[in-house]
């Protein structure tokens, strides 16, 4: 694989996005204004979402309850489960808050784009993969906050009340993903024609709540109380907790008996977790002072499991591939 398959271009924004708001972070009545517009922005990219997502795509797969079942036991259960056996690292390896954020990450739902379009590119049953992903990140509208609660409370007051995200997100991000949906049959041909444009809104919106949370951050001193070696660590945790994640539910997948196909949708749908949803999310459920730190584990096991399902990917398309042949 190049250079350039390895690393997601979008990761490299993110990165300088980061970089921009430790040199120029925005303060005062500015970060005021920003937040409304990032607010906005994150209402306007859940509506577009829900345009986006057919009646036909909820239902294909929908009878297929043990798939579903397992997918979200390992995104809401597993991972929780793995995310607490790192707490001896809290206050050692992980400041408090960078471990917030690595709970915060194993409580998040799946990804919708690419754990579907890894399932395709591996040869998995993309119909269920559509159906288990898109409830994931529904669910997890209400499951994450709910989660985080029975992991951390609401500890030195990093998140708020859990009901009271709960009704800020469902606000925020479930009321314009409905609204979105019930709009199809008017808005949905403008969206469709406009997909690939749209798909900057996703990007945009992402970028607009990373600055103004590590703005927000560096002015409390995020740099200041995280040393480059913790940095290094998060990211070694990040990829630790991939690396148990994938190859368990894999094995969960085949003692459970489903067959290649939906093992392909499990090990995809199951071990990613969403930016997209997990950064607004975080907006709403943690006080800024802290959210810079607890965001930072969601961007980098971002680009961690895109370069590990793309790898993972690949071979179980060659395996399908030499089996098909025989």
């Amino acid at each position: 694989m190049s250079l350039r398959s390895r690393i997601d271009p979008f990761t490299l924004l993110l990165l300088a996005t980061v970089a921009l708001a430790s040199l120029l972070p925005v303060q005062g009545r500015a970060a005021a204004v920003m937040d409304v517009v990032t607010n906005v922005a994150i209402a306007a990219l859940f509506f577009l979402h829900g345009a986006r997502l057919s009646r036909a795509a909820i239902l294909a797969g929908a009878l297929h309850w043990r798939l579903h079942l397992t997918i979200l036991a390992c995104t809401f259960v597993l991972f929780p489960l793995i995310g607490l056996l790192g707490r001896p690292l809290s206050g050692w390896l992980l400041t408090p808050e960078l471990y917030v954020g690595v709970l915060f990450l194993c409580a998040l739902p799946s990804t919708v784009q690419s754990s579907i379009a890894f399932t395709s590119m591996a040869g998995g049953n993309v119909p269920a993969a559509v159906c288990s992903a898109s409830l994931s990140s529904l669910l997890g509208v209400a499951l994450t906050p709910l989660l985080m609660a029975l992991l951390v409370g609401s500890a030195e007051g990093a998140m708020a009340h859990p009901f009271t995200a709960v009704g800020k997100i469902m606000l925020l991000l479930l009321l314009p993903f409905v609204a979105g949906h019930l709009l199809r049959p008017v808005v949905g041909g403008w969206v469709e024609r406009r997909r690939a444009v749209l798909r900057w809104t996703d990007q945009g919106t992402i970028l607009l709540v990373v600055y103004t949370a590590f703005s927000a951050s560096v002015i409390e001193g995020l740099w200041r109380e995280t040393p480059v070696w913790t940095l290094v660590a998060v990211a070694v945790v990040c990829a630790l907790l991939l690396g148990i994640a994938m190859p368990l539910i894999m094995w969960i997948a085949r003692r459970l008996g489903f067959d290649r196909a939906d093992e392909i949708s499990i090990v995809f749908c199951g071990s990613k977790k969403s930016l997209a949803t997990g950064l607004p999310m975080a907006k709403v459920m943690f006080a800024s002072g802290g959210l810079g730190a607890i965001v930072l584990p969601v961007i980098l096991y971002h680009q961690i499991q895109l370069i590990v399902c793309a790898v993972v990917a690949r071979r179980y398309a060659e395996g399908t591939a030499k089996a098909a042949t025989r």
